[in-house]
């Protein structure tokens, strides 16, 4: 009885429907963790200054509400939202050893970041298009994006992140955890977490395929569809200037969606067909495809769009006279 008791026991701490989670900092390195802080540090501080750099011009400067600088806004607090979300678990982990967390929290920080990403994502597509109208029908452009039409677009994208993740991660509650539930990066990420189920997770599997087509599967196609458009029409233009001038508008964006669906496409590559590569590959994919796209944005923006150089600018300047 005393026998059956305890195998009792040990079932129900390998089989939990509220698990405890451990995340994995920079494997083989845990000892160096406090100075690899420091580079992480860096980059988060510059993350947050530059987007809230963009954000604060955009918001202040009159010369800025154009919506162009609203969609560049929209991705500068997605990419705030991104850096916040996986912030404290990463930190935690490199300070303090934190690597516990629980099923609940797991969902929160998952809620978050895949939240954000899909925004970023739908707002890499309007700008596409707000490319598009510019450069294609530029004399139509302030009648087909209006204030109101820009505001509709940022809500679509919210009710679609919405709709899209909570019935994924309302999936994980039923799910029973019997492995060892050791996760392969410093945050909840949703393929990683369901790989350590002993439950069926085919509804969990169809529902994260169902995400990835309505969003990566919908937003390539629409963006690449875009610049085909804009290099027939910049094509149709006799100037090698003028076309020069038309594509040195589009070189941020373009920047941009690179910096953020490179990584993403890598790290979901390293997960499908990479299970034998080192736990460091996985762990320094992880972390470069939610911090290169914060850190690189503002300043691909800040060098290559001149309006946004002449409003820091500006407000640095108001500031050195106000001393």
């Amino acid at each position: 009885m005393l026998q059956i008791q305890k195998n009792m026991e040990i079932l129900s701490n390998l089989t939990s429907k509220f698990p405890t989670f451990l995340l994995t900092g920079i494997p083989g390195l845990e000892s160096v963790h406090v100075w690899i802080s420091i580079p992480f540090c860096c980059l988060y501080a510059i993350a947050f200054s530059g987007n809230s750099m963009i954000l604060f011009v955009i918001i202040t400067q009159q010369s800025l509400h154009e919506p162009m600088y609203y969609f560049l806004s929209m991705l500068s607090a997605a990419d705030l939202g991104l850096t916040v979300s996986t912030m404290s678990t990463t930190l935690g982990i490199l300070w303090f050893d934190t690597v516990e967390i629980s099923l609940n929290t797991c969902i929160i920080q998952m809620f978050f970041l895949h939240g954000f990403t899909f925004i970023e994502s739908g707002v890499l597509v309007a700008m596409a298009f707000d490319r598009y109208a510019a450069i294609c029908d530029p004399l139509r452009y302030a009648t087909i994006l209006t204030n109101s039409r820009i505001i509709q677009m940022g809500l679509l994208m919210i009710l679609r992140t919405v709709v899209l993740i909570v019935p994924l991660l309302f999936l994980l509650k039923p799910l029973n955890f019997c492995k060892a539930n050791v996760l392969s990066h410093s945050y909840c990420y949703h393929p990683d977490v369901i790989k350590l189920a002993c439950s069926d997770t085919r509804a969990n599997s169809i529902c994260g395929l169902i995400d990835l087509i309505l969003t990566t599967g919908i937003d390539t196609p629409c963006i690449i569809l875009s610049y085909i458009l804009i290099i027939y029409s910049v094509f149709s233009i006799a100037s090698p200037k003028e076309r020069h001038k038309v594509f040195n508008t589009c070189v941020s964006h373009i920047g941009a969606v690179a910096v953020f669906y490179i990584p993403m496409m890598s790290l979901s590559l390293v997960h499908r067909y990479g299970p034998s590569a080192p736990k460091v590959v996985h762990s320094m994919m992880a972390n470069i495809y939610l911090l290169l796209p914060p850190v690189l944005n503002p300043i691909i923006y800040s060098v290559k769009t001149k309006q946004i150089r002449k409003a820091i600018y500006a407000v640095f300047s108001l500031q050195n006279k106000q001393r």
